[in-house]
């Protein structure tokens, strides 16, 4: 199967590397998960550069730096059922695709996306992730 074209709202299997992890001088993430593309721009020669937000089980500090995945959502993307949250504070931006992009979980390298959040939560997010890049709690991580 081919890669997807990485659009707003597709949910993409990921090594995220999380903004503490580059601070600490990482330059690969530590974890292989869901993360929501946000953004995809595509350069006058073709380059796509994607900024993508990572999907968790871990609830966030403070309400406004995530937002939980409703079930129904999780269960048509095929997710666990475990509470997800997609956080709004920080990116990773990258090269599409990328060394860190994996095929999804059980099906033997063929499918590269879970889907496609609704619309409707994908501006949720989209806007909550504006409001943190404006007030200065957004950080974007370039992983090397």
């Amino acid at each position: 199967m081919t890669l997807p074209q990485p659009v707003p709202s597709l949910v993409i299997r990921y090594n995220y590397l999380w903004a503490d992890e580059a601070a600490d001088g990482k330059i690969e993430g530590g974890k292989v998960r869901p993360s929501a593309v946000i953004v995809a721009a595509t350069d006058d020669q073709g380059d796509v550069t994607v900024f993508a937000a990572p999907i968790t089980h871990t609830p966030p500090t403070d309400p406004s730096f995530g937002i939980e995945i409703p079930v129904a959502t999780r269960k048509r993307l095929g997710l666990d059922q475990e509470p997800c949250w997609v956080m709004t504070t920080e990116l990773n931006k990258f090269a599409w695709p990328g060394p860190d992009l994996r095929p999804v979980s059980g099906t033997d390298g063929g499918q590269w996306a879970y889907g496609l959040l609704p619309g409707s939560f994908y501006e949720k997010i989209r806007a909550a992730i504006l409001g943190h890049q404006r007030n200065g709690t957004g950080r974007i991580v370039r992983p090397s």
